[in-house]
């Protein structure tokens, strides 16, 4: 039988409140709480933290909201995310949208029923109204990746138009003047470094046929179909920026699969260096999201809020993205 509190009383002599006291976080004697800690491991007792969440109105547990839950990118988020909730003492409720929107309001209703203490978000789509009912329940929330057009809420991105400015730039500097990309026009990730495209192509004075932008939603049948279409185009580019890394997988299987080899017939640049540095050969360019340093900024701006040592207006944190060199861009 599982030990109790009572079994604690027993074993220390102290009083019940004394005990309930040192359980729910509160400053006991330094001599009590040498008897209490020593007897919770001698009895191997185990906090309820259901029944403490009851007394101080929190259940260390932070829900979840993923878009979906196959996405590579993530998947290792969630990992970064994990351990930081773990250190900080909290536990982790994750909920799949399935990329809908319907969904992603069922499980945010899920999480606020469940009492968790906050919640982190990597949303579906472009509208924050559906999370309007944790701000009525007052539990704070944190955007990951992406911020809407109409909601203000603390968000930690990185800054993706400047990212895919930079890809860009990356392979004008090899003198590269037919480039396409494939990447979102739906989500707020590619919309972005949609924007980033169009600004280095303005910078350079460089004008593309609109046969080169390929838009859609970023999945790995975008970047596969995408590619295909561009190197089956009578005059394809030269290189090619993949938006995401989904779509950077489907757009190298696409280009094996039609014979094109890198960088010979094409240049490449992908997004988030996750295994395919380990897989494909030449290695390629990247764009590097600081997946961990987002993590650890994510988890304790909402542990703030929960604290409430931080409050007042929305923050916004926005990382820079890194390039790490490969060898899938050829100089022409």
């Amino acid at each position: 039988m599982a030990a109790t509190i009572r079994d604690i009383r027993d074993r220390t002599g102290l009083s019940l409140a004394t005990i309930s006291k040192y359980l729910n976080g509160g400053n006991v004697l330094p001599r009590n709480r040498k008897l209490i800690e020593e007897a919770i491991e001698e009895l191997h007792y185990e906090v309820n933290e259901l029944a403490r969440g009851l007394v101080t109105n929190r259940t260390k547990t932070i829900g979840v909201l993923v878009y979906d839950i196959q996405c590579i990118f993530v998947g290792n988020m969630l990992h970064y995310l994990g351990q930081e909730l773990h250190e900080n003492g909290y536990g982790m409720l994750i909920c799949d949208s399935c990329n809908d929107a319907e969904i992603e309001k069922k499980n945010l209703q899920f999480l606020l029923s469940r009492k968790v203490d906050g919640i982190l978000v990597f949303a579906v789509g472009l509208d924050g109204i559906f999370l309007e009912a944790a701000k009525r329940a007052e539990v704070p929330v944190v955007l990951i990746d992406r911020s809407f057009r109409n909601e203000e809420f603390d968000c930690v991105e990185i800054d993706n138009r400047a990212a895919m400015r930079r890809a860009a730039n990356k392979l004008i500097s090899f003198g590269h003047r037919r480039i396409a990309v494939i990447a979102s026009n739906i989500e707020y990730t590619g919309m972005e470094r949609m924007k980033g495209f169009e600004d280095a192509l303005r910078e350079a004075e460089i004008t593309v046929p609109d046969e080169y932008r390929i838009r859609g939603k970023h999945s790995f049948e975008l970047g596969y179909q995408g590619m295909k279409s561009l190197l089956e185009l009578p005059e394809p580019p030269t290189a090619v920026i993949l938006g995401n890394y989904d779509t950077t997988l489907g757009g190298v299987m696409a280009a094996n699969e039609l014979g094109f080899s890198c960088p010979r017939d094409l240049s490449l640049i992908g997004f988030d260096d996750l295994l395919m540095s380990k897989v494909i050969r030449p290695r390629l360019w990247f764009v590097v999201q600081p997946m961990e340093e987002m993590s650890k900024r994510a988890v304790n701006m909402l542990l703030n809020r929960i604290s409430h040592e931080n409050e007042g207006s929305p923050l916004r944190i926005s990382f820079s993205a890194a390039i790490s060199e490969g060898n899938s861009i050829r100089k022409i």
